[in-house]
């Protein structure tokens, strides 16, 4: 039986509720077909729609990728321009079939630091689909995980000073209100492609108790079979959140 037919037979009360990517590998790829990087990222862009298309079969309540850290703005000027516009060129494309499946499209990261043409491009795809009420679809741009904390710390502090908030009123619960990700269900499991076994400062905050899966596959090879055993493995593992296996049974 396959990884989708098992997951298609699994009870969906075992499925993640929030799932992210670390979509990683796009260059390697390319590289390995005698390819420039930008082939790699133009064919992860099918990955991408991909599991977004995946996610809404599955009922997932929210998908999270990884699409471009604020440490990316170090390579190389020619990519990370090509990456820019390559982001342009997809939210014009997507926007409006993301909108008729009822997705609703965030962006959640430092969006000053993009040009005024792609920031207005991301306000106007945000505002189209910003009602729908279907999968929640965060793409992290000009992110980092250490930047959301810094700038959620931030923000309670200035409601501190403004006595919009006392100091005895700031636990995990209200720091996580302050968050990219504030209104969604917990992140459940981490997926990171092309083999690679670290987080790279996403989701530092949110990643807390979640699941990790590490696919040997790089992004544009990652297919529903992969995505499928990747929640297959998830849902069978042992929860604990802290406790002890005897406590979870009773």
């Amino acid at each position: 039986m396959s990884a989708i037919e098992e997951l298609t037979a699994l009870d969906k009360s075992c499925l993640p509720k929030h799932i992210a990517i670390i979509m990683d590998g796009n260059g390697r790829w390319a590289k390995s077909r005698g390819k420039p990087r930008a082939f790699g990222h133009k064919a992860g862009v099918e990955s991408v729609r991909n599991a977004v298309r995946f996610c809404r079969k599955f009922g997932i309540d929210a998908l999270t990728v990884f699409a471009f850290s604020s440490e990316n703005w170090n390579r190389p000027e020619s990519e990370v321009s090509m990456l820019m516009e390559l982001f342009m060129l997809v939210l014009k494309q997507e926007v409006k079939n993301l909108h008729k499946n009822n997705v609703q499209l965030r962006i959640i990261g430092d969006i000053s630091g993009f040009n005024k043409r792609l920031q207005k491009q991301i306000a106007n795809a945000q505002e189209l689909t910003k009602d729908n009420t279907g999968l929640i679809f965060n793409v992290a741009a000009n992110y980092g995980g250490r930047w959301d904390i810094t700038r959620a710390a931030k923000a309670m502090a200035q409601d501190v000073v403004e006595q919009k908030l006392s100091v005895d009123d700031i636990t995990e619960q209200t720091l996580n209100q302050y968050t990219a990700t504030a209104d969604l269900p917990e992140l459940d499991l981490m997926i990171r492609t092309s083999g690679e076994h670290r987080i790279s400062n996403f989701l530092l905050w949110q990643a807390a108790y979640a699941e990790f899966y590490f696919a040997e596959e790089h992004w544009p090879d990652f297919d529903d079979e992969v995505f499928a055993k990747a929640i297959m493995c998830y849902a069978n593992r042992d929860r604990r959140f802290g406790l002890t296996g005897e406590q979870i049974e009773k």
